[in-house]
């Protein structure tokens, strides 16, 4: 399939708008070296100045290390999939700013490429680790290999349980590393990504090649799963986080018992969509994010008045109808606090979180009640930073809120972002130890009613 020059700067676009996520995400980095950057999290200066975290393991360590509960792989390799445009990045953003909702994407794409253009080359017998993100714009995506079983080992972070599936769901804004071995005739084999929850299944497809393949793909792509939400609830409860494998500390990650701590607050959070003036907007529990004049990061550094208000947003929702607002909800530092996504739409949605990685402890169909925690994992749930929420149904997670700062809570769908659907968590402190937070950099840039004050003494 050709493209114009259209489609490629779209998808340029798309994924310099999901650049953000991947920067933002928590990379783990497990290796048997001495000395590791355990976790890394790079963010906009206006969420956090948090200095990335490097462990070392010392003789005093006993000699005990963190391998990665695996052999290494005979090859390592990221697959990017997204729903696409043939639209221009700016005629889609006219069609939000004219108070209209996106259209249906006009395909799906693999590594920036369309059907049959990716090309995966494997020798017989060898395993691969397969690293895949969903950097779309909008749609969840299921992503499977011809005739080949998948083996799950890590989450956004978190080593899993090794669960074999035919098929996985990767819901916007998410990523997963899956094992698979080429152990099938030499021939080629599709790689096929289709679209989840759509009236119209988008598809797209790629190619695995064994090095010794004796012919081409040929005949129809194996066929999966369409609009089944149970199917694709029941894969999420069944990932679960591997307790006797390594993590971002040199004992096992089933050693935090997050299940044994008691929550210090519980925020409930409802997604909705309306017209605010005539045009379509979208919020969180009755508020549509409109960004400020100045960084809000910097506003709370230097106090300034009148650019956020504390609190703006309700901790659950009252039912009332949407109104524009700076949407700030501000949390104590070092809380633990539960939050509980409540999707009345008949959308899945996906709801990420800059600065954290959380437990995403329960998911269930209907309205979320104090009862839903009866359902709760408290063992072995996966810890990550963007979560998915089925339609009419709620999902539950417990952060320990122990990074200061400003953080971005929003869904992952772009448009409904662009328009309102996200809101700013304040996790604060009067201290100013830097045990806490690192001061503000020295060369920060400061604009709107920042500029002309200075970062710091010299």
């Amino acid at each position: 399939m050709e493209f114009n020059r259209g489609e490629i700067h779209t998808r340029m676009v798309s994924l310099g708008l999901h650049a953000r996520f991947l920067r933002e995400r928590t990379s783990h980095i497990f290796s048997k070296s001495r000395t590791r950057l355990e976790v890394s999290t790079t963010s906009r200066l206006s969420d956090s100045t948090r200095p990335p975290v490097l462990l070392e393991e010392s003789e005093s360590s006993a000699g005990l290390e963190s391998p990665v509960p695996f052999d290494d792989p005979a090859g390592d390799y990221t697959i990017l999939i997204g729903d696409w445009y043939l639209s221009n990045h700016t005629d889609l953003k006219a069609v939000l700013d004219g108070g209209r909702k996106l259209p249906f994407p006009d395909g799906i794409l693999i590594n920036g490429r369309g059907r049959n253009g990716y090309y995966l080359t494997v020798e017989q017998g060898k395993t691969y680790r397969l690293r895949i993100s969903n950097v779309g714009l909008q749609n969840s995506l299921n992503f499977r290999i011809q005739n080949h079983k998948m083996k799950l080992v890590e989450v956004e972070g978190t080593h899993t349980l090794q669960t074999t599936y035919s098929s996985l769901d990767v819901h916007v804004g998410q990523s997963y590393s899956v094992l698979f071995t080429a152990d099938q005739p030499g021939l080629d084999y599709y790689i096929v990504v289709t679209s989840r929850f759509t009236s119209t299944v988008l598809n797209t497809t790629g190619i695995l090649h064994y090095s010794n393949s004796a012919g081409a793909v040929s005949g129809p792509f194996p066929g999966g799963p369409t609009i089944e939400v149970d199917w694709s609830l029941n894969q999420a409860r069944s990932i679960r986080t591997n307790l006797t494998a390594s993590g971002p500390r040199p004992n096992p990650q089933g050693s935090y018992h997050y299940g044994m701590i008691n929550t210090t607050r519980t925020l409930i959070v409802a997604s909705s969509a309306g017209q605010v003036n005539g045009k379509q907007r979208y919020g969180v529990n009755s508020v549509s994010f409109i960004a400020p004049d100045t960084p809000m990061k910097i506003a709370d550094y230097f106090k300034i008045q009148g650019v956020f208000k504390e609190n703006s947003l309700a901790d659950r929702p009252y039912g009332g109808g949407l109104y524009l607002d700076t949407a700030v909800l501000t949390v104590a530092y070092r809380a633990y606090v539960e939050i509980v996504f409540q999707n009345d739409e008949d959308i899945l949605q996906s709801w990420h979180l800059d600065g954290y990685s959380f437990f995403v402890v329960g998911m269930d169909g209907g309205q979320w009640t104090t009862a839903s925690r009866n359902l709760y994992n408290l063992r072995d749930a996966v810890a990550r930073c963007t979560t998915q929420v089925y339609p009419k149904a709620w999902t539950a997670i417990y952060i320990p809120l122990d990074n200061v700062g400003m953080w971005n809570l929003r869904t992952e769908f772009w448009a409904r972002q662009y328009l309102g659907q996200q809101f700013y968590l304040r996790v604060y402190t009067d201290s100013t130890s830097l045990r806490d937070e690192y001061p503000i950099p020295k060369n920060a840039l400061l604009c709107g009613r920042a500029s002309g004050r200075r970062t710091r003494p010299l």
